[in-house]
């Protein structure tokens, strides 16, 4: 039977100081000045077409995240402004997570305090690396020095739960480049760490003008060797490129990847609803353009698709998998509304062949992949097509 699932928020900010060549989000360079305060009202009319789509308000929200894009451009006034009016009409659990991802270019002490007093309780501050000639590569804003100080105005805000955004497979980057910026960020001592390889994606700068990439056993040595350090100082990986001090998992990466909820709002924020008493899950995008979105007269939804019944096993197990400790039957059958016997030949077939394993916990089956199958965990999902 579908159930509804614990229910997260996604708010984009689209708007940046210079958009960075690989990168392939939604990100436009700001205007000046930013059209703050008419995106804030933006943001709740479309809050309050997502929340109509509920068919009970017997719910909590269980975190929210505010991405970008750079959405510490906004100041703590826009924000407090936001919670308090989505909290109005829908209420938050006693331990809401609500994360803001900042970047160190952007970074103010009085903002970081100001972010604090709104209510937003966790920052994602997007580092990249401290190394001044790969974040010249990469089009950041920031240098070395400049992301410490920022790590030290949250810490000083009052933040103690914060996340650091690194990258590795840098072009030119050795193993000893690697490491060296994974150390620098352990000795800040963050709650977590995102950490994950430079992909070239379409439509990007670096697609168009590839830089030169490490060759390939330097990245299989970046990542296991990085891997074991992380591990050496109590970062535990939970995700494909999400690793956590012991009780910091981010709420939200948990119930995205395990196929929760979540209402996405702001120019080209994704969603994913489920309605158990028309027994549909609902796909949502909203308009890319920020001035589109902005203007917009009938409803700001550029796309709405119903997830098909045949569709579901393997939109489930594509997030669900990417969890270390992979999910329960009870979860599957509760979050696709499909017997677990959809997809049990197959999880059977790759236990014979060393890639997933079934194991009784408190009395609940779990599934997850083994070691190798995690490391080939795109072969592990084809199986399921």
């Amino acid at each position: 039977m579908l159930e509804r699932p614990p229910l997260s928020l996604y708010i984009h900010i689209p708007w940046c100081v210079r958009k960075c060549p690989y990168c392939d989000f939604n990100s436009h360079e700001s205007e000046s000045p930013l059209p703050e305060a008419q995106y804030i009202d933006a943001l709740l009319e479309d809050f309050s077409q997502e929340f109509g789509r509920l068919d009970t308000d017997q719910i909590e929200l269980q975190s929210i995240f505010i991405g970008g894009g750079t959405p510490s451009l906004f100041g703590g006034a826009s924000y407090k402004k936001l919670l308090q009016r989505i909290n109005e009409s829908l209420a938050f659990a006693t331990d809401i997570e609500v994360t803001l991802e900042a970047n160190p270019g952007t970074a103010e002490a009085g903002r970081f305090t100001d972010f604090r007093e709104a209510g937003i309780n966790r920052l994602s501050l997007g580092i990249q690396s401290f190394d001044d000639a790969r974040l010249q590569q990469l089009g950041r804003i920031h240098n070395a020095d400049e992301a410490l100080k920022a790590i030290e105005l949250a810490k000083n805000a009052g933040f103690a739960n914060f996340n650091l955004d690194l990258m590795h497979g840098l072009p030119d980057q050795t193993a000893k480049d690697a490491l060296n910026d994974l150390q620098i960020a352990m000795e800040c001592n963050p709650s977590h760490v995102s950490w994950y390889q430079l992909t070239i994606e379409p439509n990007t700068v670096f697609y168009r003008r590839p830089p030169e990439l490490p060759h390939e056993n330097i990245l299989e040595e970046i990542q296991i060797s990085g891997q074991k350090l992380l591990e050496s100082q109590d970062y535990h990986q939970y995700e494909v490129s999400a690793y956590a001090k012991p009780g910091n998992k981010s709420l939200h990466n948990q119930n995205y990847w395990s196929f929760g909820d979540y209402m996405g709002i702001g120019a080209g924020a994704h969603g994913k609803i489920t309605l158990p008493d028309e027994s549909k899950i609902l796909r949502t995008r909203k308009i890319k353009q920020p001035n589109h979105y902005l203007t917009a007269l009938n409803g700001r939804n550029g796309e709405l698709k119903e997830i098909l019944t045949q569709e579901r096993p393997l939109e489930f197990l594509m997030n669900a998998l990417r969890l270390r400790r992979g999910f329960s039957k009870k979860q599957f059958e509760s979050r696709t509304g499909l017997p677990f016997g959809e997809i049990a030949k197959r999880v059977e077939s790759q236990v014979e062949n060393g890639l997933m394993q079934m194991e009784e916990v408190d009395d609940e089956l779990l599934i997850s992949t083994t070691a190798t199958g995690y490391r080939f965990l795109n072969s592990v999902l084809e199986e399921f097509l």
